[in-house]
């Protein structure tokens, strides 16, 4: 089995998140206009309801799955046989699940009323159990998992273009983005027989797994607080078109946060392994890396769509989106602090088992999310849940920080911080210059103005001799 580099394995997920901003990119546009605020709205909230029930369905497998896989990944019946414990873990929860699935769609009438969105979503999450992308993850594996992401895109983009037509189709959009995120799936299971058997040759050691697992879906639960909870909470409180008007600001951050983390997936399998093989030195060196990475690119693009987030959302979603720039600009810090956090907690605490502690601080900012989702939605309504989210990120990075303070100093000394601040300071003023002078609609000016401010931040970078872009320099040039 070929390891690549982590060069490789980045530009290859890389594509991957440059693919997830393309496809929202012409599709949310597009959906955004035939399916309204209501429409939309109305997919959203089947899709953050059918979170949770992944959520329980899936543990904490998801993430466990890389860092157990990648430990054994150099002996084939080994690899097997914690893939096979794991799947049987999966299965039993998701029947449990599903039971639970039809009973809440049953029962609760604003679910009943759109049974047919939710029986959709309830197939997807079923399928999600075949996906095993946490193997092909901790086997860095990913021109597989890319090249067949990226085909699964394009047949969505054509079914929806053709099939999407009125705000009345908003069930058949439902089901396009169901296929877009599982078709994959039963390709990933038949695929995988080329790394692992499915057949038993010893005794399953379920034991080992629980207690991480039962972490790590603590994790995930207490994440899905504070990135879904706001959703469904404005749902109930203040109706299918403010979450129509929050889903379009939510897009705008999730497609970049996709592109900050983006290397985030691609360490931890490479740190697990070398945390089991005692290698602190290169384990440090890549995290250095890692935070300069995103301080880098999140730092210029929180500050650019807080400034352009009228032109961005009007571009997106189009007229009648206007309730969406206030939580857009609340939300936008988001992007960096997720992106520290990912580093701070994913790709240092999580491989070194630590994982009690990322769940510490992932508790803290979902209580803190909740309380205030309470407070500030009934008044603010999407602003108010933008917020809350935004303080909950925040707790979560300061937490996590101070777990590990007695190594902070030395991540933070590998971050051009004052280069960064300034590029950043510079690239600001000349976007606000843009804003002022030039109106020619939203995409032209989103283009000229993000030309200016990319451009003038990339050159600040450069004449600054910032290690980090001199070093992508250096090699490029070594490349050729």
């Amino acid at each position: 089995m070929k390891i690549h580099s982590v060069k490789f394995n980045f530009i290859m997920n890389f594509i991957m998140a440059a693919s997830s901003i393309v496809f929202p990119l012409i599709t949310f546009p597009y959906v955004s206009r035939v399916l309204m605020a209501a429409g939309n709205g109305k997919v959203a909230t089947a899709s953050a309801v059918i979170t949770y029930f992944n959520m329980f369905a899936s543990l904490g497998i998801p993430t466990y799955g890389i860092r157990a896989c990648a430990k054994v990944r150099d002996d084939r019946d080994k690899l097997s046989q914690t893939v096979q414990e794991l799947l049987i873990i999966n299965s039993v929860t998701m029947l449990i699940t599903c039971a639970a699935f039809v009973f809440t769609v049953a029962l609760v009438p604003e679910f009943a009323a759109e049974k047919e969105l939710y029986v959709i979503n309830g197939i997807g999450m079923v399928l999600n159990m075949f996906a095993i992308t946490w193997l092909y993850n901790a086997l860095e594996q990913y021109a597989y998992i890319t090249v067949c992401n990226l085909l699964v895109k394009l047949v969505s983009l054509v079914l929806m273009l053709l099939m999407v037509k009125s705000p009345d189709d908003y069930i058949l959009y439902g089901g396009i983005t169901v296929f877009a995120s599982s078709a994959s799936y039963v390709f990933n299971f038949v695929y995988a027989l080329r790394f692992i058997s499915f057949k038993k040759k010893g005794p399953y050691n379920f034991r080992v797994h629980m207690k991480p697992i039962i972490r790590f879906f603590a994790m995930s639960a207490a994440t899905s607080v504070y990135t879904n909870l706001d959703v469904v909470m404005l749902r109930f409180m203040k109706g299918d078109t403010e979450v129509g008007y929050y889903n379009a600001a939510i897009k705008v951050k999730t497609i970049l946060t996709t592109l900050i983390t983006s290397l985030g997936t691609v360490l931890l399998p490479r740190l697990s392994y070398y945390v089991k093989q005692n290698e602190k030195e290169r384990f440090y060196q890549m995290i250095g890396k890692a935070v300069n990475f995103v301080v880098i690119a999140g730092l210029p693009l929180t500050v650019y769509f807080m400034l352009y987030a009228d032109e961005s959302i009007l571009f997106l979603a189009g007229e009648g989106y206007e309730g969406s720039v206030l939580p857009m600009i609340v939300l936008m810090p988001t992007v960096l602090l997720i992106g520290l956090s990912n580093i701070t907690g994913i790709q240092i605490l999580t491989p070194q088992n630590l994982e009690q502690k990322v769940l510490n601080s992932i508790v803290a900012g979902a209580v803190i999310d909740f309380v205030l989702n309470l407070v500030l939605i009934p008044r603010f309504a999407s602003t108010g849940a933008g917020l809350a989210t935004l303080a909950a990120e925040a707790a979560v990075l300061v937490i996590q920080c101070m777990y590990l303070r007695n190594i902070i100093g030395q991540i933070v000394r590998e971050v051009s911080l004052g280069k960064i601040l300034l590029a950043s300071a510079l690239s600001c003023a000349a976007g606000i210059f843009v804003k002022v002078t030039v109106d020619l609609g939203a995409f032209l000016t989103l283009a000229i103005s993000a030309c200016v401010f990319f451009g003038v931040y990339g050159l600040v970078l450069l004449v600054t001799r910032e290690k980090f872009v001199w070093e992508i320099i250096r090699v490029y040039y070594k490349g050729r």
